[in-house]
Formats: C-alpha cells, structure tokens, sequence
C-alpha cells in the first residue's frame, strides 16, 4: 500500500521515477501498463516504478492531482516531469524521457 509519505520518499530518494496511476476497472490502464512497463525497464535502467491503485490508494491519487486514469507522472531528480492522462503512447512517454534521462546519467 502506498502512502503520501512513502511515495514522496521513493521520488526524493531515487534519480528517476514512474508513478503509474490506475484502477482495476480500467481496461485501458491494463492494456498499457505491461507494454509501458517492460519500455521502460529495457531502456532506462535507473527507473524505479511505483505503481497506484486509485481506487484504494484516494489520498495519494489527490495529493498528486490525479483525477484521471490511466495517469503517468515521470520524476527526474525528485522534480515533476512529465504528466501523462488517458490517451498516450509508449512511444510518445519513452520519446519525451529519453534525452533528460541520459543527460542525468551520463
């Protein structure tokens, strides 16, 4: 179970990081998550992922201004990045973190 707490320590604590926003009655986000997912450990090694249950975890979806799912938040150096809602791509996600990411590692 992810609290407010415990992701924010996640963010601070780690170069980059994925929060990954969905529900169990969300066909798209079960479609997308897999596919994203395995993108992203394939391609950007340092990335730790977090993935969060909306329908349990309401507290921290609010506390990040999440209102939509599927919902994806890229934290690069313990700062908001990139906000993804509904309808987007891996391709699209993988396009827009690709050259801050290898700036921070290299």
């Amino acid at each position: 179970m992810q609290t407010i707490e415990n992701t924010n320590q996640i963010i601070n604590e780690n170069l980059a990081v994925m929060l990954y926003f969905s529900a169990p009655t969300c066909n798209v986000c079960h479609a997308l998550k897999p596919k994203l997912l395995d993108a992203i450990e394939k391609n950007f090694e340092k990335f730790e992922i977090v993935s969060i249950d909306t329908s349990v975890e309401q507290e921290v979806s609010a506390h990040f201004g999440v209102f939509a799912i599927p919902t994806v938040l890229v934290f690069l150096d313990g700062k908001e990045f990139l906000r993804k809602s509904r309808h987007m791509s891996v391709d699209e996600v993988m396009r827009e973190i690709k050259r801050p990411y290898d700036i921070m590692v290299s």
